[in-house]
């Protein structure tokens, strides 16, 4: 059976609503404005609660005679065309204060957003790389988007309805007591009772409905998955296993959706029986104490009362939900908040020192585990160096620890025991913008961002001229593809480098390399997935990018490292030969040895 989607209740706890008040700092400076705003959406608040008042007047003044002289100050409230006019300032003065009320909210919040969302992105930027190998890219890229969307909701319009409704709802129930004690506890005693019920049923309703849109997405997958492999399903002749498993699924859909019917079935019978019986009653109670010889209640209050009970059922019936909006809003800002306040690359792998980079690297007995693997030790006392314009191949099976090597010299990770050194200074001393920007990666996989070829060889330096950008495509075997495009160098490369080849796409990044000029250069794998054509155009490139370079190589395929300074063969973490090409053929039944020969039977 599909798994079952459970709603998460939010409940708000003293650490999340902590967290959530960050967000009054970045609403700080735009102080002055919020203020304004605030006082704008009390007025147009006060406006709105004074409106069901008056018009009760102006209905119930119909019959009244002209001898009567009730009054609220200078307006005659017997006087028909005075309240009307009276009606028309009031809207007037509410339309022109919820204008502006909307207008500054909007203002402050955008601002605001705007703030929080460069807060987070640069704190996720410079974030350490074992933070994106804890957390999900998709999940932190939904805390930037959604997250933010369900706070801008809530400070441009939920806070503001949520005071307004409180206030509507209090003063409401003053202005009640005021035209009548009586009628106010009767009505206190059964509408806002059945408002609230009203409202659990719609929550309970809306649950059962989520399930069964959770249930129908499930049978959804089972028909996109069983279409999309459809030759497995036939293949193993599966169809009635498959059909179950579908009808299954569905009846559950069916059971949900009847169950569904029958609670809505009673929530209609409650509306119409309970909440407009008690409306009903109310009206009932009103009119006989408008009636006698005297009185206790006169017509043009017992419309006020009519006007305000209606507004505060409306605004009772709101509240509930614009509470849970404002729990999801705080939930979303401890989100960010948590983001926000994460330490940064920087603020954690700490270094000032920025010294001359030649090129000259050294591992010494170096030990290194992942932060979430403790137990498993990836690499065990390494020692290799590299000097200036060397060239150094790193050889081995999948998982051997070449990788890893690659992350410590771009100091993605910091080593657990020995000392790695550039020119003779400790990595941990160095400024690790200072070191990364001596070093170039061209990875196996190669990833161009969406937009044109020029901005993705400029990415190797931002600065670069257009003809620094040409001379880099050029070094980099690059230039007869891109001049074959009718755009050229302004062509589009699509999400991730789609439009382009494999082979492409590592001339590109090898341009990009080339146009940053380091001093250490780092190549992972960098031919191993092209063809013999593009290899060969791949591999002239890489010759043009190495030379003047320190030069790191991984490689699977060997015939690109046969000229290589120095060769070490990693296996289980640990250097388990090391020489020149000729040198590891000599030794018998060498790992290096086997590992070509294996190459040249394949």
């Amino acid at each position: 059976m599909a798994a079952k989607k459970r709603e998460k209740k939010i409940k708000l706890t003293k650490e999340e609503i902590k967290k959530a008040k960050g967000v009054f700092k970045y609403l700080k400076p735009y102080r002055l404005s919020f203020s304004i705003g605030w006082v704008f959406l009390i007025l147009s608040t006060t406006a709105g609660l004074i409106f069901p008042l008056l018009l009760g007047q102006l209905l119930g003044s119909a019959g009244t005679p002209k001898s009567s002289e009730e009054a609220v100050g200078l307006i005659d409230l017997n006087n028909i065309n005075k309240v009307a006019g009276a009606l028309f300032i009031l809207f007037a003065i509410q339309s022109i204060t919820s204008y502006f009320r909307v207008v500054i909210f909007t203002n402050v919040t955008e601002k605001a957003l705007r703030d929080i969302r460069y807060d987070a992105f640069s704190r996720l930027i410079y974030m350490p790389m074992d933070f994106f190998n804890k957390n999900k890219v998709g999940e932190l890229t939904s805390r930037i988007s959604s997250d933010i969307v369900q706070l801008q909701e809530t400070l441009r319009t939920t806070i503001a309805e949520f005071f307004r409704q409180i206030v509507i709802v209090v003063g409401g129930i003053i202005f009640l007591g005021i035209l009548s004690m009586k009628l106010a506890l009767i009505m206190l005693a059964t509408v806002p009772v059945m408002a609230i019920i009203a409202v659990i049923f719609g929550r309970f309703i809306k649950k059962l409905s989520a399930k069964a849109q959770t249930e129908t997405a499930a049978s959804n997958v089972i028909i996109e998955e069983n279409l999309t492999g459809i030759s497995n399903v036939k293949s193993f002749t599966n169809e009635i296993f498959t059909l179950l498993k579908y009808r299954e699924s569905i009846d559950e859909i069916k059971r949900l959706n009847i169950k569904s019917g029958i609670w809505r079935g009673l929530f209609i019978s409650f509306i119409v029986f309970c909440l407009f019986g008690a409306i009903v009653f109310i009206i009932w109670q009103g009119l006989l104490m408008t009636q006698g010889v005297n009185p206790t209640l006169s017509n043009q209050n017992f419309y006020s009362f009519i006007m305000l009970t209606v507004m505060m059922g409306a605004s009772i019936g709101s509240l509930p939900e614009l509470y849970a909006n404002i729990q999801k809003a705080v939930g979303s800002t401890e989100n960010l908040m948590t983001i926000i306040h994460t330490p940064s690359e920087k603020e954690i792998l700490k270094g000032t020192q920025k010294p001359m980079i030649t090129g000259k690297v050294q591992f010494k007995d170096v030990r290194f585990h992942y932060p979430q693997r403790p137990d498993i030790e990836v690499l065990q006392s390494i020692t290799l160096s590299a000097e200036p314009n060397e060239t150094i191949a790193l050889v081995g099976s999948s998982g051997a620890g070449k990788s890893t090597i690659a992350s410590l010299l771009l100091r993605f990770f910091d080593t657990t025991s020995g000392v790695l050194s550039f020119d003779g200074v400790d990595t941990k001393d160095i400024d690790i913008e200072y070191l990364r920007s001596h070093i170039a990666l061209v990875p196996q996989e190669v990833l161009l961002f969406a937009g044109s070829i020029r901005e993705n060889i400029a990415y190797g330096r931002p600065d670069a001229t257009e003809e620094e950008v040409f001379q880099a495509a050029k070094q980099a075997n690059a230039l007869e593809f891109i001049n074959s495009f009718p755009e050229q160098f302004e062509t589009q490369v699509g999400d991730r480098g789609i439009q382009l080849s494999g082979g492409q796409k590592q001339r590109i990044a090898i341009a990009r390399a080339l146009l940053k000029n380091p001093a250490i250069l780092i190549l992972d794998e960098a031919t191993s997935a092209l063809d013999s054509e593009s290899e060969k155009l791949v591999q002239e490139a890489l010759e043009t990018l190495m030379k003047g370079r320190t030069s790191f190589v991984i490689a699977h395929r060997l015939s690109t490292i046969r000229n290589a300074d120095k060769i070490y063969v990693i296996d289980n973490g640990q250097i388990a030969e090391q020489g020149k090409h000729q040198e590891l053929l000599a030794i018998e039944e060498g790992i290096y040895a086997n590992l070509v020969s294996l190459q040249m039977q394949q």
